[in-house]
């Protein structure tokens, strides 16, 4: 199981917040923690509320990363398949596929998952 390189951290927070400022409003900050061969990815939204999206998981590769969604009202997190049809791809893809999911209609997956 291969842990996070310093370097990887980096440019994946680098890449991740990047992709939120360009792509995602709604996110006023991204936090990344890194535990073992994982990465958690929070958001916090403009008003301040926090938001788990996703869990990375390293495999060797600074550029494809295993994919896992937190499910809302569970804490729990699910490996899931991006709409590439992959349960790897980029960061990127993976931040994108939660941030649809999540902040476009947040109401619905409240309902699929109440707390």
């Amino acid at each position: 199981m291969p842990t996070v390189p310093e370097s990887t951290k980096t440019s994946l927070a680098q890449k991740l917040t990047a992709r939120a400022r360009a792509a995602r409003p709604k996110l006023a900050d991204l936090d990344v923690r890194y535990r073992g061969q994982f990465a958690c990815v929070d958001g916090e939204l403009a008003d301040g509320e926090p938001v788990k999206l996703i869990r990375l998981r390293y495999g060797g590769s600074a550029g494809t990363w295993g994919f896992a969604l937190c499910l809302a009202g569970t804490d729990k997190y699910e490996d899931t398949i991006l709409p590439t049809g992959s349960f790897a791809g980029t960061p990127e893809e993976a931040l994108d596929c939660a941030c649809a999911l999540y902040l476009t209609a947040p109401g619905v997956w409240a309902r699929i998952h109440p707390r």
